[in-house]
């Protein structure tokens, strides 16, 4: 094994990330302990890429951006058993403890399983991060079957992931969309309605029986939450991903906060079964665009946008 000579998209001082990011040429270290190092093929870019450029979970700089990855195994590290050289796998960077992530052309993975038969590297680039959320998120909430969900923002990627995933559960689903994926959410068995002005009344009208938990995955946005506990009717029963402040000084719940007071992440070994699920055509996240490393700024405006319309994925 050796160190390789990548290009890298990454940050050495905090601030708005289309200010502080650049493109630049460094070197990715030989895999440590328990890590292995992979030709990235793909990187899929979520909201959290953008919020550790401010200044969020702040560690030693600078640092990459790309925590979603797939790509081929390059080397591997000390004590990593039943991966060879060559297997393609899909994971997360260990964006944590690298001075670069998956946005490059060689990434250092902490956490990895094997791309299924089926599902292409692009595909299973997107998996990762919204599927931790959704997942982590939804066990908080304790969501059984026959119970009324409603996922606040479900036209965004966690939300759309959550939707499937409570359907899958056994639970009924009101969705709050917008008109681009609405059809595919009610493909899924959801009931959806619009955001906006009215989405109080409207949601009442669709539930038949009192809401017993709701999901908000909404972007932040003043005035979100307290919405959401009328329909709730009880702030305890409303969790949050992205209205933090708000959620907190109203009395419903914060998605991290919970997860940090249980002793921090729990285990992703559900991410197998999603991917096997996605590569049968039974799991799904669309993808708004691709593009090349080299273009990372056009992709960083889109998904900065607020309304990408669906995942927006790198590849070197």
């Amino acid at each position: 094994m050796s160190t390789v000579e990548s290009r890298a998209i990454r940050f050495h001082t905090t601030g708005e990330p289309l200010d502080v990011l650049l493109a630049e040429r460094t070197e990715v270290a030989d895999p440590g302990e328990g890590r292995i190092r992979v030709r990235v093929t793909a990187t899929g870019l979520n909201p959290a890429d953008w919020e550790l450029c401010r200044g969020f979970m702040p560690g030693a700089l600078p640092r990459g951006i790309g925590y979603d990855v797939a790509g081929t195994v390059d080397a591997i590290g000390a004590g990593v058993d039943g991966v060879t050289v060559g297997d393609l796998m899909f994971g997360v960077s260990d964006f944590a403890a690298q001075p670069s992530a998956g946005a490059a052309d060689f990434a250092i993975l902490n956490l990895w399983f094997p791309v299924p038969s089926g599902l292409d590297a692009v595909h299973a680039a997107t998996l990762p991060m919204v599927l931790q959320t959704a997942v982590w998120t939804l066990d908080l909430m304790d969501v059984r079957p026959g119970q009324l969900v409603l996922i606040h923002g479900a036209g965004g990627m966690v939300g759309f992931a959550a939707v499937q995933i409570a359907l899958s559960r056994g639970a009924r689903v009101i969705a709050t969309a917008g008109p681009t994926f609405a059809p595919d959410l009610e493909r899924f068995g959801a009931a959806v309605t619009p955001y906006g002005a009215g989405m109080v009344e409207r949601v009442r009208a669709l539930a038949d029986v009192p809401v017993d938990h709701v999901l908000d995955v909404s972007r932040p946005n003043a005035g979100a939450i307290a919405d959401l506990i009328k329909i709730a009717g009880d702030p305890k029963r409303v969790v949050t991903i992205s209205n933090h402040d708000e959620a907190r000084t109203q009395g419903a719940r914060v998605n991290i906060d919970e997860l940090m007071a249980g002793g921090g992440f729990p285990s992703s070994g559900f991410l197998p079964d999603y991917a096997a699920r996605a590569a049968a055509g039974t799991f799904t996240l669309p993808i708004a665009a691709t593009f090349p490393l080299d273009d990372w700024r056009a992709a960083a405006e889109l998904s900065l946008s607020g309304a990408p319309h669906g995942k927006v994925v790198l590849i070197p």
